[in-house]
């Protein structure tokens, strides 16, 4: 195949000495001629057009696609490899990379290295990861459209974005559908996750080992679950939305020093779940987390509002509003816990108290369950007597005279009003 490699014109004089150039070009041969002899600083235009195979960039350079430029790897291995730091991917529709999630395959690989790397404005549809980086700093992750496949099993699929032993990642206003993780990060710093919609995959953001990262705006919708954070210190969550999951709105798994401010977790519901058997849809699931904020969040109508389980009592929780959930709370601990903070606790939809001297807070302590609740998750065989006359009386009673309670759910200050909607503008601490 005739080459056609066009030279346009010549930017800018470089600092090393060397003219960066603008290269546009046409077809497969006259790109893999171009990135072979691409310089620092130089920009490939790819013309309107399919280019076919794997291709490498091994210098700072940026890579801009016209309209319909697209890159087909033919189902074989990751279509675009980066090797070389401060390159910039632009405008290109990636399709067929392969699936070896083993070999990573993906529609853009960053090897180690590859440092100050911007994605932008980008379309990946493929069954492996869309994007994988290890071992890198500062990549920014904007503007782009990543979507799996969803024929595959959501665990065989690749996730919208890996990062591992990454540094200071920005990504923001992508929209993932159909892959695993729409963004997984393992030991990662610094992160900064905002803007983003996360559709049909398993979670909208999967923290692991990571520290002193930040999500805001995101939104998750039909997903099973919305916000993992699992073995992580000081992550700030907040201004985020999950709605239609089925396993939980917000994760905290031996996760501390984090806060948790101002997310909606509505409608998560698992069909085939149980509150007795702890499989049900869960607000947020609060499992062995210590020293955690959770603060002005909504939980609501879903199966279970807040699950605390394994060790999950020394975490400050007030100003939430837990609404209309099919059970409020779910605490099965031996541990009397107080959920208010300097005379202020949280809006409970089902609080039957009263305020006598209009000062905003309710008269009477709040318990949002009883013991006959702990019985019941303890023992799922009794639930068939939940209803039954008896049990009701023996509710009322509980509730009327106050027995001395050495375990459970307490706030002493329940908020009578629900308050203004927490989903105002993001931002940083």
């Amino acid at each position: 195949m005739k080459l056609r490699l066009v030279l346009i014109w010549l930017l800018c004089f470089a600092s090393f000495g060397t003219w960066a150039a603008l290269i546009r070009v046409t077809d497969t041969d006259s790109l893999t001629l171009a990135l072979n002899k691409a310089q620092a600083g130089d920009t490939l235009v790819l013309a309107t057009g399919v280019y076919e195979g794997s291709f490498k960039v091994t210098q700072s350079i940026s890579l801009k696609g016209e309209i319909g430029a697209t890159l087909d790897a033919l189902r074989q291995g990751s279509a675009l490899v980066i090797e070389a730091p401060q390159v910039s991917i632009e405008g290109l529709n990636i399709r067929h990379w392969g699936r070896d999630l083993y070999y990573r395959d993906a529609a853009i690989l960053l090897k180690k290295g590859a440092d100050h790397v911007q994605i932008k404005g980008n379309r990946l549809v493929g069954d492996g990861f869309g994007i994988y980086g290890e071992q890198l700093n500062s990549p920014i992750i904007t503007d782009n459209s990543i979507s799996g496949n969803g024929a595959i099993h959501v665990l065989d699929r690749g996730d919208g974005i890996y990062l591992k032993h990454v540094n200071s990642p920005q990504i923001d206003r992508n929209q993932l559908i159909f892959v695993r993780d729409g963004v997984y990060l393992e030991s990662v710093t610094h992160s900064r996750i905002y803007e983003n919609q996360f559709t049909k995959l398993q979670y909208g953001i999967h923290y692991m080992y990571t520290q002193a990262d930040e999500a805001w705006q995101n939104q998750a919708i039909a997903v099973d679950g919305g916000y993992a954070l699992m073995n992580s210190t000081n992550i700030y969550l907040h201004h985020n939305r999950v709605t239609q999951a089925r396993d939980f709105g917000i994760l905290l798994n031996i996760t501390e020093a984090s806060y948790v401010q101002a997310n909606v977790a509505s409608q998560i519901h698992n069909p085939k779940g149980t509150v007795e058997l702890g499989n049900e849809g869960k607000g947020i699931f609060i499992y062995a987390a210590q020293h955690n904020r959770i603060q002005d969040n909504e939980f609501s109508h879903s199966d279970t509002g807040i699950s605390m389980a394994m060790g999950g009592e020394e975490n400050r929780l007030w100003h939430n509003r837990i609404m209309a959930n099919q059970t409020q709370v779910k605490y099965v601990g031996e541990t009397q816990l107080e959920w208010s903070y300097q005379g202020q606790g949280n809006y409970w939809s089902e609080y039957q108290g009263w305020d006598l001297n209009g000062d905003g807070f309710g008269d009477i302590v709040h318990r949002p369950n009883d013991s006959l609740d702990k019985l019941f998750w303890l023992y799922p065989e009794a639930k068939l007597l939940m209803e039954s006359p008896v049990v009701l009386l023996l509710r009322w009673v509980e509730r009327q005279f106050k027995p001395q309670v050495t375990s459970g759910i307490s706030d002493r200050f329940p908020l009578m009003q629900s308050g203004a909607h927490v989903l105002i503008d993001g931002g940083s601490r």
